[in-house]
């Protein structure tokens, strides 16, 4: 299985974690997911009205610069890493 397709695998497998991930593992898969199908950042930073849009900015904005391929497989082990938290609970 090449890396893409397991990356696509691992975005489904992510829509399956439970309700209780922590907001701030959530972000970091979002920005992981976005720096792997979109890249860097393109967008101007949401305003401070829009609190979850600019967190969800913010979090890409850490991850530029991030080769696609690096951000698909750091996002396959965090999915990975929170799916074994999980069933260990």
């Amino acid at each position: 299985m090449g890396l893409q397709e397991e990356f696509e695998e691992y975005a489904e497998k992510a829509k399956t974690l439970p309700d209780n991930t922590s907001n701030e593992n959530k972000l970091i898969l979002y920005a992981l997911y976005k720096q792997a199908t979109v890249g860097n950042v393109n967008t101007s930073r949401p305003g401070i009205l829009h609190q979850r849009d600019r967190a969800k900015w913010d979090a890409w904005k850490a991850v530029e610069g991030k080769p696609k391929e690096e951000a698909m497989s750091d996002y396959i082990t965090k999915v990975k890493q929170l799916q074994e938290e999980a069933a260990s609970s």
